[in-house]
């Protein structure tokens, strides 16, 4: 059950990468995942190329297991980060936001993987075609920026339409979203929320706190009229943007608005004036434990969740 195409392709012992959060998946969160078996991710972010460079000399030196870098296709320095990769020879690069498809033939020539998040079965067979090596399908229920279709519509929709490894992101915490995810016809899975509540996460316990008293409804989507819908707990900040959002077309007034709010949150602390993303699975997570741990539980409860199934099917 976990010796899908993913693990293979990537050397990793789990079908199960970290998402990459900007300001969140560090250096020291990605090498713990990928210590515990799974695909760590140094998320890019906004930052500039000397930032991650400084991320990628840490990871060095905490892991000799395969790791990948997140890069934001909308940051103002996507190229100098794709320049740093081909440099660092980093094994493998998750992308958001757009179509990566410029950079594809300079990493596969340096042999890293590629693995794009797509909200649309369009776009996947848009980067399947560009030669991508697998594709992160993410539903709506993911925390941060988000497309509009749910993980359990789109999987499946997207396993169909192409021939490359489908990993399934968005609502996915323990062992019952995997096993949900594999029966969709995923060979993997993206964990973000999850693992915001780890030990190695090295954010302000605060917004920690704020994950794990989250209820089932207690996150909305703000930004919806910019074109860049993004999904983060209630709070001040996320009602008051809604507000001003009602009342303005003004997209130059609202991104001022965000600007350095999930900073504000994540390093700061200040869990009622920052953004604090996360994925409509918060309502799960009810503890904080090493990423170990995390990965170990989840692997363990997919696997009696399966036998369960096969007994009942039997």
């Amino acid at each position: 059950m976990m010796n899908s195409r993913i693990c293979k392709m990537l050397s990793i012992e789990h079908p199960i990468i970290q998402g990459g959060m900007a300001w969140v998946s560090t250096a020291e969160l990605a090498a713990a995942v990928s210590n515990s078996g799974g695909l760590g991710i140094i998320a890019a972010g906004n930052a500039p190329a000397e930032v991650i460079s400084e991320e990628i000399r840490k990871i060095k030196k905490l892991t000799d297991k395969p790791y990948g870098i997140n890069v934001m296709l909308l940051s103002p320095y996507a190229d100098e980060i794709i320049d740093l990769v081909i440099r660092e020879k980093v094994p493998v690069v998750t992308t958001g936001a757009g179509n990566p498809g410029k950079y594809i033939k300079m990493l596969k020539d340096t042999n890293t993987k590629i693995i794009p998040v797509v909200p649309s079965v369009s776009l996947a067979k848009r980067v399947e075609k560009a030669g991508v090596d697998a594709i992160i399908v993410e539903g709506t229920e993911a925390g941060g920026h988000i497309g509009e279709l749910t993980t359990m519509a789109l999987v499946p929709q997207v396993v169909d339409a192409v021939d490359i490894p489908v990993i399934a992101a968005g609502g996915i915490a323990d062992g019952r979203g995997m096993i949900a995810a594999f029966a969709l016809g995923a060979e993997g899975v993206q964990i973000g929320t999850r693992f915001i509540c780890s030990n190695e996460c090295n954010i302000h316990e605060d917004y920690k706190q704020s994950v794990l008293s989250a209820k089932d409804r207690d996150t909305i989507v703000t930004g919806r009229s910019t074109g860049h819908p993004v999904r983060v707990i209630k709070n001040k900040f996320a009602r008051e943007f809604q507000k001003i959002e009602k009342s303005t077309n003004d997209l130059e007034e609202l991104e001022k608005l965000g600007t350095g709010k999930l900073r504000l949150s994540v390093v700061d602390g200040d869990v009622d004036n920052g953004s604090v993303m996360a994925g409509q699975i918060a309502g799960l997570v009810k503890d904080i434990k090493s990423c170990k741990e995390i990965i170990e539980d989840m692997v363990k409860e997919a696997s009696e969740v399966y036998d369960s199934i096969s007994r009942f099917i039997n």
